[in-house]
């Protein structure tokens, strides 16, 4: 039985987190486009509150300058991102944070499963929605594995242009959930689509991503960021404010489609796949951690 005091709180977790980078994001503005790069190659950039912070941060940045006109995510190592961290030493989950960026408050005292509700509605839901808005155009410049947690830092974007490596992959339903967290998926593709997607859980590939609408472009691994910058430039060129209106309109019509009622919808759901998992296996994740889970994924694409 857990003792919850007065204020309906817990001790707080003491835990040792190692961060094996001290600059997780990586920031350059080079003629009127700034490149945010994920920078923990170590673990295939996986996101721990570390690097989402600083993200975040890099993305303020970007906007508060004049100077930048367009804005491009990509990932160092050998995968833009495989995802939310669940089991690198750097994994923050039991940290809370005096910087929070949503109207929510703080998690790493609450019991049971308002925990991971409070956290995960501020660095994955809560930011990504707060990205979607970001009022200058966004590319994610896609290379290797861009998967689960990943997928949700290229649909933030508004163009995705892959290599022709990339690879696009949810398998959270083997771990109990409908999805990630930033549930966007009828909305990059269509409905139908999204349960195959989902449901099987397999890798589909640049070209099957592109096919399906996912994505804007392929172009050749070594040709990656020379189109990226290439695109960028030309996005630069128009004027400011009619690139903020175009933004705004598309996303007013996705909107006006309840893309956000419906994505707050299913964060409710995934956090009752949370709560199951508690209740059932002990581990709100259903006791996988990076290494269980590449390694279901991995027999998965051999069966």
């Amino acid at each position: 039985m857990i003792n919850i005091d007065e204020n309906e709180t817990v001790p707080r977790e003491e835990k040792e987190v190692v961060y094996e980078e001290e600059n997780p994001i990586l920031y350059e503005v080079v003629d009127k486009v700034a490149y945010i790069t994920l920078n923990r190659p170590t673990y295939h950039n996986s996101q721990n509150s570390q690097m989402l912070y600083a993200l975040d941060d890099a993305f303020y940045k970007a906007v508060g300058d004049d100077g930048v006109k367009v804005i491009v995510l990509k990932g160092n190592g050998k995968h833009f991102s495989a995802g939310h961290d669940i089991g690198t030493p750097g994994r923050d989950f039991t940290i809370g944070r005096e910087d929070r960026r949503t109207m929510i408050y703080n998690h790493d005292n609450k019991p049971g499963a308002e925990k991971a509700f409070i956290r995960e509605y501020e660095v994955y839901l809560g930011f990504c929605n707060r990205w979607r808005d970001i009022p200058k155009p966004t590319i994610a410049q896609v290379h290797g594995g861009c998967i689960a947690g990943g997928l949700m830092l290229a649909w933030v974007c508004d163009l995705i242009i892959a290599s022709d490596t990339a690879f696009f992959q949810d398998p959270v339903v083997q771990m109990g959930f409908p999805g990630v967290e930033y549930f966007a998926h009828p909305y990059e593709l269509n409905v139908r689509m999204a349960k195959e997607f989902l449901l099987l859980g397999e890798r589909w590939s640049a070209d099957r991503a592109l096919s399906a609408g996912m994505i804007n472009r392929v172009v050749p691994v070594d040709e990656l960021a020379s189109n990226v910058t290439k695109t960028a430039l030309k996005i630069a060129s128009q004027p400011r404010l009619a690139a903020l209106l175009v933004k705004q309109a598309c996303n007013h019509v996705e909107n006006l489609q309840n893309k956000k009622n419906a994505m707050d919808g299913i964060y409710a759901m995934h956090h009752f796949a949370h709560a199951q998992n508690s209740i059932v296996t002990g581990d709100y994740i259903a006791g996988f951690d990076g290494k269980k889970m590449a390694k279901s994924n991995k027999k998965k694409e051999q069966d």
